[in-house]
């Protein structure tokens, strides 16, 4: 039995009649560029997700650039996230000019870890003669932006806490983590509701993926998501009139289209990862009883909150996990190993002085972590396949 890691073609056997007609429909008005197919899709992501303000964007890549541009972020300031994510989410912040700084993650979660963002802000940084809080390297710090990796929410109650009392914004790397929900202390929110601002991709592979490359901002300050709207249209407030510099962020109206034929599915696609991954769980008690493996914890179980985990992926994390990797490819079981070499080693960002071991944690992530199968269309047969050749490995 091959099993692949991700199949979309399960999917477009479910979704592809509504997605023909959508497409269709939008080549009958023959308007690919913005317009009322994408307005619909921002609506009608604003009512299922519970944010005040929805702008389409071309990518998650570009939708947070497009909110890092609109808060001023540039040369001299400095954006605080975790080295243990995808490329674009420090990428954005180098591209404007800006200073990425690193703090590490927690093990159990593998996100930012408020108590070392505090140990950073209050031990690491200092303040000039107005009060303004500056990196070692004198950079202004101005935003924090949290990633909700792998389908779960970071401690924002806490990291919201910090920003308030250092004065920085905060954003939310929701790219990951459409439809999960949060116990935040003023009730259940959903992912990208919580902070001012918050960005979600659309890339194929996400729980809501489109046919291409996708993106949104979703905000709660009316203003800012008209600022956020013109950035995408290259600044232009009306035809032919900048008034700033923005770029060509416009999500098309053919993935808004797509996208907007797979909403109505996300929910119920989200609750059969969470069933999977109780299988895994069961499955893997006497591995993880071992220590030869450690399963993906729910940091908001607790809650008793439907979709407080969304499962984008499911990763593990394995002693001897290259070898295990080579085994699973042997036999023929899907996986992937996401974030193998932390961001503040990369040779793009050698310029900001960061050495290995300085972020132990994310660093012991990259050569732990293994992602198998979790797709919503996976057959139970497949999930004790996957769990049979793991076990397996370690006999």
């Amino acid at each position: 039995m091959r099993i692949p890691l991700l199949d979309l073609t399960r999917q477009h056997r479910q979704v592809g009649p509504a997605v023909s007609a959508r497409v269709a429909a939008v080549f009958d008005t023959q308007q690919f560029v913005l317009g009322k197919t994408v307005e619909d899709f921002e609506e009608a992501f604003k009512v299922e997700f519970g944010c005040n303000h929805a702008v389409g964007m071309s990518s998650g890549t570009d939708a947070q650039l497009a909110i890092l541009m609109a808060l001023g972020v540039g040369r001299g300031d400095a954006v605080i996230t975790t080295p243990y994510t995808f490329f674009a989410t420090a990428g954005c912040i180098e591209r404007l000019g800006a200073e990425p700084v690193f703090v590490d993650i927690r093990r159990d979660t593998m996100h930012l870890d408020a108590a070392k963002l505090e140990e950073y802000l209050e031990t690491q940084c200092g303040r000039d003669a107005t009060g303004t809080l500056l990196t070692p390297q004198g950079n202004r710090v101005r935003v924090v932006i949290p990633v909700h990796l792998f389908g779960s929410v970071c401690q924002m109650d806490e990291i919201l806490e910090l920003a308030n009392r250092f004065h920085l914004e905060v954003v939310e790397d929701a790219a990951q983590a459409v439809g999960a929900m949060y116990p935040s202390r003023k009730g259940p929110l959903p992912s990208g509701s919580i902070a001012g601002s918050a960005y979600f991709s659309f890339f194929p592979t996400k729980n809501l993926g489109g046919a291409g490359d996708g993106g949104l901002v979703a905000c709660h300050d009316a203003a800012f998501a008209e600022q956020l709207r013109n950035i995408r249209n290259h600044g232009m407030t009306r035809a032919y009139h900048h008034e700033t510099v923005g770029g060509n962020f416009r999500l098309d109206a053919l993935q808004a289209a797509v996208l907007h034929a797979k909403l109505p599915f996300v929910n119920g696609w989200n609750a059969a990862r969470k069933l999977h991954a109780d299988l895994y769980r069961e499955g893997f008690r006497d591995l993880a009883g071992s220590g030869h493996i450690v399963i993906p914890t729910e940091p908001h179980a607790d809650s008793g909150l439907l979709g407080h985990h969304t499962y984008h992926q499911y990763v593990i994390r394995a002693k001897d996990r290259d070898a295990l990797k080579a085994r699973l490819a042997a036999d023929g079981v899907g996986h992937a190993v996401y974030y193998p070499q932390p961001l503040h080693l990369q040779p793009c960002f050698a310029n900001l002085g960061y050495k290995p071991g300085d972020f132990p944690e994310s660093e012991l992530a990259a050569r732990e972590s293994l992602a198998l199968p979790i797709y919503p269309e996976l057959e139970e047969s497949e999930i004790w396949a996957v769990l049979e050749a793991v076990s397996d490995f370690y006999r």
